[in-house]
């Protein structure tokens, strides 16, 4: 015999499940879920109902926030006959004052069903930053 061949040697066989590329698989899973998971959610139909919830009982009236279709807003106190329109930095100011006076004044945003909702937002944004704490929203009862 030669020195230089050597024997082969025998592979043993592995009764081992490779595992990797099972957690690769998973992985690709997790990041589409992940991806379409908040996709799902954003776009439904939303069809308010009209309320029958009762007024609520206080000694003060509350301070009305028109809110138009065009975006002007009118503010209307409550010894008042016909609400006043101004701009948001006026009504803003005139909300201050008067919750300055009054920790507890109340404040209701009426505005119609046809008004985009960023401007009733925008009206909130300004009685929010008049910090002004109490605020609703005026529905038609039925």
């Amino acid at each position: 015999m030669i020195s230089g061949i050597s024997r082969r040697k025998r592979r043993k066989l592995k009764s081992e499940i490779n595992v990797v590329p099972y957690i690769d698989v998973m992985l690709v899973l997790l990041i589409i879920f992940m991806v379409t998971a908040p996709l799902l959610t954003l776009s439904f139909e939303v069809d308010l109902p009209s309320s029958t919830a009762k007024a609520l009982e206080s000694k003060q009236d509350p301070v009305i926030v028109s809110v138009r279709n065009d975006g002007q807003l009118s503010l209307k106190l409550p010894e008042a006959k016909e609400p006043q329109a101004m701009d948001a930095g006026t009504l803003q100011a005139q909300l201050g004052a008067l919750a300055s006076q009054d920790r507890e004044l109340r404040v209701i945003v009426a505005a119609d069903k046809a008004v985009a909702y960023e401007k009733v937002v925008a009206a909130m944004d300004v009685i929010k930053a008049a910090k002004i704490e109490k605020v609703g929203l005026a529905t038609d009862a039925r």
